[in-house]
């Protein structure tokens, strides 16, 4: 992979691992960071799932409001052009790659950091980990795609708790409240991640890809319109040649050995 000044970029297998490497920073996110991050999922190359986490302590503090005058985005107008052409571009695109994303927390997951962890499909932390809607904090209002993520996640009443209270949502809350997928032990994170992430990568990467993407534009369509979404995807799914294995394994009565094509 490039060379990245914030993020480290891994791929084992079929599988790409990107770290954010700020710790002595618990990770906060400069610009600099999510146009790293963006770059490094804009090729997956042969990558079949993709792992998100945290160098040290920390998923990701949030976005660094205390760096240098190049790294911060302490101010409106500048919050407003790194979220616009920085941030937000990373968010939608880690949303919608067409593989599965796997976020790992463990510590703060914090402001837009909260908001790179919920943009995985999959989110698994430690009981360190928790995940805080600082903004009301400090004045300022959730960013990073949360106010649309959080009530569909958890509910508008518990999203307006996170957003206009602050407070943090420990790991073992946040699986109650069906926030995140899963809350294991720290000690059991990293084993739980692997296992998780081989069995995705070892897929039916197309259908899987498909999924996301009629989950995510069922959230804001009427039910005929998905149900033709669901039909076309069916036809794309159904075309490949995964989907010729996956049936001869029924019929076989073995275990599919997926593709990813």
């Amino acid at each position: 992979m490039s060379d990245f000044e914030t993020i480290r970029a891994d791929s084992s297998g079929s599988i790409l691992t990107i770290t954010l490497n700020r710790p002595e920073r618990l990770n906060a996110c400069p610009p600099g960071m999510a146009d790293e991050i963006f770059a490094a999922i804009r090729d997956l190359g042969d990558a079949r799932a993709v792992v998100l986490k945290g160098e040290g302590r920390a998923f990701c503090s949030g976005a660094d409001l205390a760096g240098n005058a190049e790294m911060s985005i302490s101010g409106g107008d500048r919050a407003y052009a790194s979220l616009s052409q920085h941030y937000n571009p990373m968010i939608q695109a880690l949303a919608t790659l067409p593989v599965p994303v796997v976020s790992v927390v463990q510590g703060p997951a914090a402001g837009v950091g909260c908001s790179i962890a919920l943009a995985a499909d999959f989110v698994i932390a430690g009981k360190s980990g928790y995940f805080l809607q600082a903004f009301a904090n400090i004045g300022l209002v959730p960013d990073g795609g949360s106010s649309w993520m959080l009530p569909r996640l958890i509910g508008t009443a518990q999203a307006t708790r996170m957003m206009m209270l602050g407070e943090k949502i420990h790991a073992e809350e946040a699986e109650r409240l069906g926030l995140i997928y899963k809350c294991v032990e720290d000690e059991s994170l990293e084993g739980e991640v692997q296992a998780l992430a081989e069995r995705l990568a070892n897929g039916p990467t197309v259908a899987l890809g498909l999924m996301k993407q009629t989950l995510r534009d069922g959230l804001s369509q009427d039910l005929a319109t998905t149900l033709g979404a669901e039909a076309k995807a069916q036809r794309s799914a159904g075309n490949t040649q995964d989907a010729v294995e996956g049936a001869m394994a029924f019929l076989q009565k073995r275990k599919a050995d997926f593709k990813g094509s």
